[in-house]
């Protein structure tokens, strides 16, 4: 940044006076006393002979040191003068006063600016400049430093006045300090008829109570529901396995000691097993059909009631119609879709292995068709008498609307004797 330039030493130019006399500016001004000349016409020598521009130089005055003045006098603008070093008019006006020193932050400038004020009552430097700012400083100092800024003055100021500003000073009856937190007031007592009113207000309307019974109502509903189709799904299974698993053992133990004996059965007893190596199934054959008795309990019942009644395994011709659950309390002929011909479906007595080889299958029939038992079963492809198997079972799965028919043929007759037969060792 440039240095600030020092005054010039004189506040004239060639053959005029300076700005600072008196009267210099009506001389300059009245041109009709004649009085006031131009400098050119002052200076012959200057309006004949022009000289070239010069670069703008100052005047030093030697053996002077400038002082700093704390208060500068009025600025006063200084001509230019273009003649060389030698050339140049000295005039015999007084010395102008010393270049006041820069004032902090003060950049160069060749706008005019206001002089600092001389010292005085009314000047910042002056005899009531200090009393003044002690005045203020013994006023803020009175009153608390504000730091912090705009919002922080704020603040104190209302701590020291109030919220509402002077109308309301800290201290004075009714004041309140924005510190202050109002007290809370008891309420007060609610009389009878308030109170009714109150509870009336709080009870439940009959909307909202029908709405909540509905809403448990249903709720309990598909709970139950849920409780029902894990019981069906699940439980039952669990526990007809168990009571066909039970039930296999028993009669496997009569067996071996011998106190049962081919002949007519009682109505949920067992007699037989049942053997479908093809879906790993083992299962008890008992006598009737009976859901309670015989289907539920996880067995296999046999058709041997009324006008359903068929022939034993050991007759030497009929067929031998048997019947189960598809899906739930055991569930032993859900898969029995999944037979193909020739695949072996063993019953085992107690003194013979019987062996059919299934023929054939029915995949939808009306539960009233029961043709498909007769000793020579409609539709199952057989032409005569012979020694044949019948199952059947619900369809679609979950469903009772509609059987499923799978037939078999006897291919091979085995007494225990012999030991088992290849369909039961392979």
């Amino acid at each position: 940044m440039t240095a600030l330039r020092p005054e010039r030493e004189s506040g004239t130019s060639y053959g005029q006076e300076p700005y600072g006399a008196r009267g210099a500016f009506e001389n300059w001004s009245h041109g009709d006393q004649g009085q006031a000349r131009t400098p050119y016409e002052q200076n012959p020598y200057q309006q004949s002979q022009p000289q070239p521009q010069q670069p703008h130089r100052t005047t030093v005055y030697e053996g002077t040191a400038p002082s700093y003045d704390p208060a500068p006098p009025p600025y006063q603008e200084a001509s230019y003068d273009p003649r060389p070093q030698g050339q140049r008019y000295e005039p015999s006006a007084p010395a102008p006063a010393p270049v006041s020193p820069p004032r902090p932050g003060d950049d160069e400038t060749v706008a005019l600016r206001m002089a600092d004020l001389p010292d005085g009552p009314e000047g910042a430097g002056g005899a009531a400049g200090p009393a003044a700012a002690s005045a203020a400083s013994t006023a803020a100092g009175a009153s608390g430093p504000a730091h912090g800024g705009r919002a922080a003055r704020r603040k104190a100021a209302k701590r020291r006045h109030g919220r509402h500003g002077a109308g309301s000073r800290a201290g004075s009856p009714g004041a309140r300090s924005e510190d202050t937190e109002p007290e809370e007031q008891p309420a007060a007592p609610l009389s009878r008829m308030e109170a009714r009113k109150l509870a009336r207000a709080r009870k439940a309307g009959p909307a909202v109570i029908a709405s909540r019974a509905i809403g448990e109502v249903f709720i309990t509903t598909g709970v139950l529901m849920l409780l029902f189709v894990t019981y069906q799904l699940w439980w039952t299974n669990v526990r007809a396995h168990a009571q066909a698993g039970r039930e296999a053992s028993d009669l496997q133990e009569d067996w071996a000691n011998g106190k049962r004996s081919p002949g007519a059965f009682e109505p949920g007893q067992g007699f037989a097993l049942l053997h479908i190596p093809r879906l790993d199934v083992v299962v008890p054959i008992a006598e009737g059909t009976s859901s309670k008795a015989v289907l539920d309990r996880g067995m296999v019942g046999h058709y041997a009631e009324g006008a359903l009644k068929t022939a034993m395994p050991d007759d030497k011709t009929g067929n031998f119609g048997l019947a189960g659950h598809r899906n739930t309390h055991g569930e032993p002929f859900r898969y029995i879709n999944r037979l193909e011909p020739g695949d072996p479906v063993v019953v085992e007595t107690q003194n013979k292995y019987f062996v059919y080889k299934m023929t054939s299958t029915l995949p939808v029939t009306p539960p009233s068709n029961v043709s498909v038992l007769a000793p020579v079963p409609r539709q199952s492809g057989f032409t005569g008498p012979g020694r044949y198997i019948t199952l059947t079972t619900c369809t679609p799965e979950f469903t009772s609307k509609y059987r499923l028919i799978v037939w078999g043929k006897m291919v091979e007759e085995r007494p225990r004797s012999k030991g088992k037969p290849d369909a039961l060792v392979n």
